[in-house]
């Protein structure tokens, strides 16, 4: 499927966005990496991008069925509190969700942390009518 069939999963977000993107797959830290393996070909029965563009973000990992965002934060993140919590309240205004988890959570407890976004998905699991 080409992106430009469902331009609402990128909610605007430009070329240079996408090219920034790729080359964040490519140089993923290492708990990304972790995560992604738990994550990637539908294991949790949903599909997730990793280093996906959103408007002018990149995030680490998104589900659209669920508008579900997964930040997995470094020791940088310590010192820009303001700036995620300002980034998260932008990427909120889409009705997006956003959840972050340290890097010591994903490389210290990844079942905890994979529980965790479970619990997220069936708390947003719509029943068929």
């Amino acid at each position: 499927m080409q992106r430009t069939e469902l331009p609402d999963m990128f909610y605007g977000a430009k070329r240079t966005i996408f090219q920034n993107a790729c080359e964040l797959r490519k140089d993923m830290t290492f708990a990304e990496k972790v995560l992604w393996e738990r994550l990637n070909k539908c294991q949790l029965g949903v599909r997730f991008k990793a280093q996906h563009p959103i408007d002018i973000f990149i995030v680490d990992f998104y589900c659209h069925k669920h508008k579900l965002i997964i930040e997995v934060d470094g020791e940088i993140h310590l010192s820009q509190r303001e700036h995620d919590e300002n980034r998260t309240a932008e990427l909120e205004r889409w009705n997006l969700k956003v959840i972050r988890f340290t890097n010591d959570e994903v490389l210290n407890n990844i079942d905890n942390v994979i529980e965790e976004i479970k619990k997220y998905l069936n708390i947003n699991t719509v029943p068929n009518l």
